[in-house]
């Protein structure tokens, strides 16, 4: 409750909620995951007034989560449970659609693709019409490239740099990269050292096109959006407005 209270002072338009990281690490079992995540979800919806969005790649977590008040189902399986965008579309919430190559938390040290911008942005244009099919408005679709997702770090630099390839899908585009290691390889900076790093990042990805960021740093990176949203108000050729 204190952090998100930080986050809400910072600026905060968003909550995300989750309950197992999505690189390999001990098993959380179903039970688990709903122990940590939907209280949580409850608690935060009764104290602040703004929309709670809860990562996980499990229909049941999301369908829980839904009832104690998400309104988001961020998903890094690119909705691999087949009941996941049911449950959505009961619910009437939004969700992201994020790549990755293999599964959340599998090991994938070495990925292979024919082209990733090619191969990803086929995959989430996929994955956005089995949303649509499923009932859900485009504009409550948004789609992630899934950036260190069974990606290398350079694999991880070009989707960023060619973020705009997704605008094209015509759904919100959603940026996972803060604090993320691809960064820290590029400026051989550690965790605790990639605060101006994903600055840089999410200026660059809201001058493609992305539209949300999911980020640690709230304050500074308010300021960002801000600042190019100041920038690029008069040039009719970006779409959406930040």
């Amino acid at each position: 409750m204190r952090k998100a209270e930080a986050l809400v002072d910072e600026g905060a338009d968003f909550l995300d909620v989750g309950g197992v990281k999505a690189g390999p690490g001990p098993e959380v079992t179903e039970a688990e995951e709903l122990d940590r995540v939907v209280p949580a979800v409850d608690a935060l919806r009764q104290r602040f007034d703004l929309p709670i969005s809860v990562d996980t790649f499990r229909a049941a977590v999301l369908d829980e989560s839904c009832k104690a008040g998400a309104v988001v189902g961020n998903d890094i399986s690119g909705f691999a449970d087949p009941e996941f965008l049911a449950v959505a579309a009961r619910h009437q919430v939004s969700v992201v659609a994020c790549h990755v190559r293999l599964a959340p938390r599998v090991p994938d040290p070495e990925p292979v693709y024919d082209d990733v911008i090619v191969d990803v942005r086929r995959f989430l244009a996929e994955r956005g019409q089995w949303a649509l099919d499923a009932g859900i408005p485009r504009e409550r679709i948004m789609v992630d490239a899934g950036l260190d997702l069974g990606k290398t770090p350079a694999m991880s630099a070009a989707l960023l740099r060619q973020s705009d390839d997704l605008v094209g899908l015509g759904f919100p585009v959603f940026l996972s990269a803060s604090n993320k290691p691809f960064l820290g390889e590029l400026a051989e900076a550690d965790v605790a050292d990639r605060h101006e790093i994903t600055l840089s990042a999410h200026a660059l990805g809201i001058a493609l096109g992305c539209r949300i960021l999911r980020s640690h740093d709230v304050r500074g990176n308010r300021r960002v959006v801000e600042v190019m949203s100041a920038l690029l108000r008069h040039r009719p050729d970006v779409w959406p407005p930040p």
